[in-house]
């Protein structure tokens, strides 16, 4: 048996014995664990299994052990990730520091700040909202006007931020402001971290119609951030935002995954509920889900060529575009031939008698379509990509 063997039988061995049974397969949105300050758990197996990961530092398998992270190779993390999928292990907390701020620290924050912002997010104790989107400025994020001035050892910030997702509940927001207020529009921002307790600082949250919501208006009167929560260089975050809403992506399609049945796969639905396609409908179903599954397996291939891009350091802003773009409408398209295949089996909705199965496909479904607007909807990826990578000029 080699390492790589040894180790998988290992982590096998390790999650058969610490993640509990209930802790596998299907998580319901209210029964996701949040971490922060107030955490909140549900039962004792939800308590256990954040307990077990957090100190075995699999929260951040791949970060170094000094910032709270497992020390794992990247060979290592990839197989740690597929015995969990194989088992159907719920993410022991859900944490968007750790999905999206903590890799851009880790590759641009100075010592200082890895040492005082990673261990605290490796360990789930602060929970993170992400503040891009402002009332005028949402797919064009580069229109911001949230203003960050000089003053001293610290930067005031006014202004506004819109659709801040758990901005009520965060306890430390990463955030776009413009610090240049006379230099071009890609240029002159700037990214910070602030603490959501900080005196200006104002989450009301946003009512929805259907009653429920996640969303927040956050509004800052003269916050005073101090210079050492800039994170890179002053004027020069709109590529560190580049590189963050790349693992935005990432996360993005994390939620897809933990909200489906245990099992669950595209084409196995396809057998259950077409075992003897006659009929010429039906063969087109099964054209249509092997050609996305084909689709599926040409991405995968291309997220690991970006992994090792930016392993190499190389510039991968354009890849990360078209990454964004491609995977959005695949989750639509996915979902689409799901609903063809199954029809009102594959709906329900709470309070309704329908299966598990039936609340989930409906959920993700809908879920799909919010990814094609969010980080930046298909529409303005299109533009990106025509302008920043084929180079085409601007339309009149």
């Amino acid at each position: 048996m080699n390492n790589i063997e040894e180790f998988r039988h290992n982590v096998r061995e390790w999650l058969e014995e610490n993640c509990p049974v209930s802790m596998r397969g299907l998580m319901p949105a209210d029964e996701m664990v949040w971490g922060g300050r107030e955490i909140e758990f549900k039962n004792d197996d939800q308590r256990l299994w954040f307990e077990r990961m957090r100190d075995k530092g699999w929260f951040c398998p791949s970060w170094p052990l000094e910032y709270g992270g497992g020390g794992l190779s990247p060979e290592e993390t990839t197989v740690l990730e597929a015995e969990m999928r194989k088992l159907r292990c719920r993410p022991p907390q859900i944490n968007l520091g750790i999905w999206m701020l903590g890799p851009v620290l880790l590759e641009f924050g100075t010592e200082e700040q890895k040492c005082e912002l990673l261990p605290p997010m490796a360990r789930g104790e602060i929970r993170w909202c992400q503040g891009f989107s402002e009332p005028n400025a949402g797919s064009d994020l580069a229109s911001l006007q949230t203003a960050a001035r000089v003053d001293g050892d610290h930067l005031v910030v006014n202004g506004t931020k819109i659709w801040t997702s758990y901005g009520d509940k965060s306890d430390w927001m990463y955030a776009l402001v413009r610090t240049g207020p006379k230099e071009p529009k890609h240029a002159g921002i700037s990214l910070i971290v602030l603490d959501m307790k900080s005196s200006g600082v104002t989450p009301t949250p946003i009512d929805l119609i259907s009653g429920k919501s996640s969303f927040c208006q956050v509004f800052f009167d003269d916050v005073r951030v101090p210079k050492t929560q800039l994170i890179g260089e002053i004027n020069e975050g709109w590529a560190l935002a580049k590189e963050l809403l790349g693992h935005e992506r990432r996360a993005m399609s994390k939620f897809s995954e933990i909200s489906l049945p245990t099992h669950f796969s595209l084409l196995e639905t396809l057998f259950e509920y077409l075992p003897e396609p006659k009929e010429h409908s039906d063969i087109a179903l099964f054209q249509r889900a092997i050609a996305l599954r084909m689709d599926e397996h040409a991405f995968e291939l291309t997220q690991r060529r970006l992994n090792e891009t930016a392993r190499a350091r190389q510039d991968i802003s354009s890849m990360v575009s078209i990454q964004k773009l491609v995977h959005s409408e695949q989750e639509k398209n996915k979902f689409e031939v799901l609903l063809d295949v199954m029809g009102r089996r594959a709906l329900g909705w709470q309070g309704a008698p329908f299966s598990d199965q039936q609340l989930a496909l409906t959920n993700t479904w809908l879920n799909a379509f919010s990814q094609a607007i969010a980080g930046g909807t298909s529409e303005v990826q299109l533009n990106v990509i025509s302008k920043r990578v084929l180079g085409l000029p601007e339309g009149k």
